[in-house]
């Protein structure tokens, strides 16, 4: 079955000035990113994989090449106009949550749905089913993200990216900072995003993050330097794990 692409990206480069002098994070990418896949970014530190992400979402732009989203060249689209292709399109999920500590968990939500959404009604329900699965207590809602674990501030910032229903979600090392278990409710969580139609780019170090996804794409010194492609996920197995770790080794992992 032919797969329907979402993201193309030609020829993307990007460079930064360090010290006056112009260092390539990435260099002539060439990719297509796949509608409903969950879709995996790995390598080393340093190779240019949040870079990536920035560029896929329009959070950055690139400094040669071009970005298309839904046939929509989103690299030619000024600043007003980008931010509302991002409200529109896109969910981010980030390891720092950056709550607004002035508003109540509950509004922290409600926000970012009625930026896409100016039916209340509707964006108070998505935004209570939405805390319901991740498990915020109802009591929780109107208190101040101050009060919050680390964990339940990460589980906050998933129900705001998913709010708004976007077609796609970015999510930059988003159990970085969790303990196993909140890691395994965000990853839990996602997953069932995924299962549901919207389409998931996330980048992590951890392999057992990596397993959920059913493309790998490796990036290593600002290059895609390879590609695995796994099964639907349907629970960590040893198979799918060593499949995992072997092209991880092939890569230099």
């Amino acid at each position: 079955m032919e797969r329907e692409c979402l993201i193309k990206v030609n020829g993307l480069s990007k460079a930064f000035e360090i010290n006056n002098i112009s260092q390539n994070v990435l260099k002539n990418i060439n990719v297509e990113i796949y509608k409903n896949d969950f879709t995996i970014i790995m390598g080393p530190s340093g190779a240019g994989k949040s870079t990536l992400l920035y560029q896929l979402s329009g959070m950055d732009s690139p400094s040669e090449g071009s970005v298309y989203f839904n046939s929509v060249d989103i690299t030619s689209l000024d600043q007003n106009k980008m931010a509302l292709f991002r409200r529109n399109n896109c969910g981010f999920i980030f390891q720092s949550v950056y709550l607004i500590n002035s508003m109540s968990v509950m509004d922290n939500v409600l926000i970012q749905g009625l930026l896409k959404n100016k039916n209340k009604k509707e964006v108070v329900a998505k935004a209570n089913n939405l805390l319901d699965k991740v498990d915020i207590k109802s009591e929780l809602r109107g208190k101040f993200p101050t009060n919050l674990s680390g964990g339940e501030a990460a589980r906050v910032g998933i129900a705001r990216a998913l709010v708004s229903e976007p077609i796609v979600v970015f999510a930059d090392e988003p159990t970085g900072a969790l303990n196993s278990k909140t890691g395994k409710d965000v990853l839990d969580t996602l997953t069932d995003v995924n299962k549901n139609g919207q389409s998931i780019v996330m980048v992590t170090h951890d392999i057992n993050s990596a397993l959920r996804g059913n493309r790998i794409i490796y990036v290593k010194d600002g290059e895609i330097a390879g590609e695995l492609y796994l099964d639907e996920y349907s629970g960590n197995n040893e198979e799918r794990k060593e499949k995992l770790q072997l092209f991880l080794q092939r890569m230099g992992w």
